[in-house]
């Protein structure tokens, strides 16, 4: 699991200093593949798209009073949310139901909504670079300048995001899938234990992102 854009969650009734391993399959279709275990604590980082303070249409992912499944581990609720001095969300305050380990709860309820997490206290902080089509238009030769059609994010550069802990020790051109994120794999030449590098080589389509670009949210 990979958070690109990490937002802080503290989960204020599970205890301070505890840590706990819960087990996430490698693979979620072939068990083969076996288990790994993943730290979990009191304050994790997810993504930032994966909270909307004022929730749209259709968007299941977590907001004020709403909860959500964290996967591998519990359910949650949002209960508070932090702001900057410029009004910007930077933290968000919730609640555990310890019942709901693994990702079910007993008493049968269900959530819509999934997402992936790293434990604040464990994460590996890595570069990730995403690439995107060099030119926009389909047949850039065809163009008077084919410079003006020249994709702008064609490679974003993101730094400060979170991986879990168990990228920590690969080698360089090691492949990944991270969860609801894409394909990866490690830089051949930047890559390093001291400076982890992952470059984005496939993506995954993305629901909501598509409602919310056709304004149909």
């Amino acid at each position: 699991m990979a958070v690109l854009d990490p937002l802080r969650v503290v989960i204020e009734n599970y205890p301070e200093g505890q840590t706990e391993t819960v087990s996430a399959s490698n693979h979620p279709k072939n068990p083969q593949m076996g288990q790994r275990s993943l730290s979990f604590s009191r304050t994790l980082y997810i993504e930032r798209s994966d909270f909307m303070e004022v929730p749209a249409r259709k968007f299941f992912r977590l907001a004020p009073g709403r909860e959500v499944r964290l996967r591998y581990a519990y359910y949650i609720t949002c209960t508070d949310v932090v702001k900057n001095d410029q009004g910007e969300v930077i933290e968000i305050h919730c609640t555990y139901d310890p019942a709901t380990k693994g990702g079910s709860s007993p008493d049968g309820r269900k959530v819509k909504g999934t997402i992936h997490w790293v434990s604040a206290e464990h994460a590996v902080n890595a570069e990730i670079r995403l690439y995107d089509r060099l030119f926009l238009a389909p047949n850039p030769a065809a163009k008077a300048d084919f410079l003006e059609h020249l994709n702008p994010e064609s490679m974003i550069m993101l730094t400060g995001c979170k991986l879990e802990p168990s990228l920590l020790d690969i080698q360089p051109e090691a492949r990944f899938q991270f969860e609801r994120q894409g394909y990866f794999c490690a830089d051949r030449e930047d890559h390093s234990r001291d400076h982890p590098v992952f470059n984005r080589t496939v993506t995954l389509r993305d629901t909501w992102a598509k409602i919310e670009k056709s304004g149909t949210s």
